[in-house]
């Protein structure tokens, strides 16, 4: 556990003192601001059945930039320290390759969570200055902060893993992204399937994060999603540890 904390605490540091999750943060606060005040603007001429939540995060503009965060934040996780050459020192010190996993894996959530903050203090700061709490409800709200925070710990921990099996940070961001856009766009496969109403058409779309991400916005919390994103987060995460563990006995 002490190990966990003081891998923690580095990692943490070698994000916050380095300009590139302010760079991060800026550009994404942004690009979200300005798409968040046009959907306001387009909320006033005309009348939306969904919340403001809904529409803000089934908007193709927030899932462009939305993607492109993870191949930057993961991508130097370990394929740096490979490059280094630190990896296997770190790997002689007494710490286990759990905790080495762990503490990356963590920080970069958190790193996450402070990217996407202020994000959702645009809903606040909206409610507070305009008094209109009805444009969004608290279950879409939560709802799609929770949704948000399961897609981003399967996503980090593909990200992770990506890192894990190369040296060069660049192969590491393209794995990342395409395996992103690849689940991405699996969601989007049920509607060139010919068989409405088919077996097929329900799974596809039991696997698709915009669907998932949409009742999660309407407020509609369902457990196999859930169960769905942790369970792969989970599964890359051991095929990390799997592959770390690999080189390590190897070196």
């Amino acid at each position: 556990m002490r190990a966990f904390l003081i891998l923690l605490r580095k990692e943490l540091r070698s994000f916050f003192l380095s300009p590139l999750a302010f760079v991060l943060m800026a550009l994404f606060v942004f690009m979200n601001g300005w798409l968040f005040a046009s959907l306001v603007q387009a909320m006033r001429a005309a009348v939306s059945p969904r919340s403001l939540a809904a529409n803000f995060f089934s908007s193709g503009w927030f899932w462009m930039g939305y993607f492109i965060l993870f191949p930057l934040i993961t991508m130097r996780l370990f394929a740096e320290e490979r490059k280094l050459g630190t990896l296997e020192g770190l790997f002689t010190a007494p710490v286990r390759t759990l905790e080495v996993i762990l503490g990356k894996y963590v920080a970069t959530v958190i790193l996450y969570i402070a990217l996407m903050a202020p994000v959702f203090g645009f809903f606040l700061l909206f409610e507070r200055i305009t008094g209109e709490g009805a444009a969004f409800h608290p279950g879409a709200f939560w709802g799609s902060a929770l949704g948000l925070l399961l897609i981003g710990l399967f996503y980090i921990a593909l990200g992770t893993f990506a890192s894990a099996v190369t040296a060069n940070q660049l192969i590491a961001a393209m794995i990342t992204f395409v395996g992103v856009m690849l689940h991405y766009f699996l969601g989007f496969l049920h509607q060139f399937v010919s068989l409405s109403g088919s077996v097929w058409t329900s799974t596809l779309t039991y696997f698709s994060s915009i669907e998932h991400m949409n009742a999660f916005s309407d407020g509609l919390i369902d457990t196999r999603p859930i169960l769905y994103y942790l369970s792969l987060t989970i599964l890359l995460l051991a095929l990390t540890h799997q592959v770390l563990d690999y080189r390590k006995w190897k070196a």
